[in-house]
């Protein structure tokens, strides 16, 4: 299945600033950021598509049950509602479709990756008055209820099943080969888990040469983040050049190379050649 088609040049340089407004907000808005990076891959999401979006979040916040107790009946009651009775959860397949990493897509499909699955859940536990966050464990996103002794873990991704403490430890070896960290299961931020959400975008377009496009406005939003990796510049650098923005795409390796040349020389001049490269192919 083909992805959605972007939006226009002068839409889609609109949203990039508002991506970046956001972003840079003193309380930064998950809902709003994750409907932005959405935006910036769906032309057809428009400012009411984006509004509706807003409101299936808050109708679907309406629908959970008043104060039902502590962080353990906060995660049975979301469980019910969103994985049980509206069928919000993941299968494997969903790794291969892009729609999987946009929220109002997932809102739609019921169906996404774990990371925005659990931007469903924080979204409408936050709303209805839970105290709910998202954990970044390695290779797989879920959500806490409460702190420490009382904290409780919810998969969306399983229909939001509630992991025991042999669950988690599962998920995390099985990703990374050795148990879990306690700062593993820290609260992520809302920058932390947009940052994951564009990696993923990312990781699907790296997986599909066709789609340099997807990966370029994915890189793009990452750089406005307030915090990003700084080899994101190396690698927007090169989609521009593979994308045949030489000139554009040798000032950045430049730029790049020059960052780097204090603490890695060699990089930096291998970097170097490639802009020149890129300069070459001007001519």
């Amino acid at each position: 299945m083909r992805p959605p088609t972007p939006p226009a040049p002068e839409r889609a340089a609109a949203l990039r600033r508002r991506f970046a407004e956001e972003a840079r907000s003193e309380r930064p808005d998950l809902s709003t950021l994750c409907l932005l990076v959405g935006a910036a891959a769906d032309g057809a999401l428009d400012e009411a598509g984006l509004d509706a979006a807003q409101m299936e979040l808050d109708r679907l916040a309406g629908q959970a049950p008043f104060r039902p107790g502590g962080p353990l009946a906060w995660a049975r009651a979301l469980c019910e509602l969103l994985g049980e009775r509206h069928g919000f959860h993941g299968t494997a397949g969903d790794y291969q479709r892009l729609e999987s990493s946009l929220l109002h897509e997932v809102l739609r499909r019921r169906r996404g990756l774990p990371i925005l699955l659990s931007v469903v859940w924080m979204e409408v536990a936050r709303r209805a008055g839970a105290p709910v966050y998202g954990v970044a464990l390695p290779g797989h996103f879920v959500v806490g209820f409460g702190e420490a002794e009382e904290r409780v873990l919810a998969d969306p991704f399983g229909g939001g099943r509630v992991l025991t403490g042999a669950d988690a430890e599962l998920l995390v070896v099985g990703a990374t080969g050795a148990p879990p960290h306690p700062s593993t299961l820290r609260p992520a931020d809302p920058l932390e888990v947009v940052l994951r959400v564009l990696n993923n975008v990312r990781a699907w377009a790296a997986a599909r040469p066709e789609h340099s496009d997807v990966a370029l406005w994915a890189v793009e939003l990452s750089l406005l983040l307030p915090s990003h990796p700084a080899r994101l510049r190396y690698e927007w650098a090169q989609l521009l050049v593979q994308r045949g923005d030489f000139a554009a795409g040798a000032r950045e390796l430049e730029a790049y190379a020059e960052a780097v040349a204090a603490v890695d020389g060699p990089a930096a001049r291998q970097v170097r050649g490639q802009a020149l490269a890129a300069r070459a192919m001007l001519n």
